[in-house]
């Protein structure tokens, strides 16, 4: 039968041995932490990319930002920005649209762009609010890849108004 001081010794070699696995574990966790910190800085970040459709009349100007699939992130006009009816068009609104836009597309992670302008069916050219958000999405760090028109051209149509000699006034 194993006497009393033997137990004691086998008792306390234990408790060593358990503080010293504890010990390890604990070394073994804070080596795994600084890994993964590791890993997490070597990791870059994605530049994702979106597509801003820009619809500009000579009375108002409309921004929509979607992903590449069609969803919406963000979609601002001039009649969010100013309440003048007269002012909507206008390139400095544009610029407050543009910097609404760029706030959103901040927190999505948004670094490059498509940019699609589009005017009004028949116009001869796109509004003055176009080329402001533009440049001042550029000058916010947005990397321009594309500019692409879309206007749509009528290709014949239904008759014009006022008969053979036109309208007479």
């Amino acid at each position: 039968m194993p006497k009393k001081e033997e137990i004691k010794e086998v008792e306390e070699t234990e408790e060593i041995v358990e503080e010293e696995i504890e010990k390890e574990a604990e070394e073994v966790e804070e080596k795994s932490e600084a890994n993964e910190e590791k890993i997490a800085v070597k990791k870059k970040e994605k530049e994702i990319e979106a597509v801003l459709n820009i619809y500009t009349s000579f009375n108002n100007t409309i921004a929509h930002v979607t992903d590449a699939s069609g969803r919406t992130i963000a979609k601002v006009s001039g009649g969010m920005v100013t309440k003048h009816s007269r002012l909507k068009a206008n390139p400095t609104i544009a610029m407050f649209i543009a910097k609404r836009i760029s706030e959103n597309m901040k927190e999505k992670g948004i670094k490059s762009l498509y940019v699609r302008i589009r005017a009004k069916t028949g116009s001869t050219g796109p509004g003055p609010g176009a080329n402001a958000i533009i440049k001042s999405l550029s000058r916010e760090g947005f990397k321009i890849i594309n500019i692409l028109d879309t206007t749509r051209v009528p290709r014949g149509g239904p008759k014009k108004q006022g008969g053979r000699r036109g309208r007479r006034v």
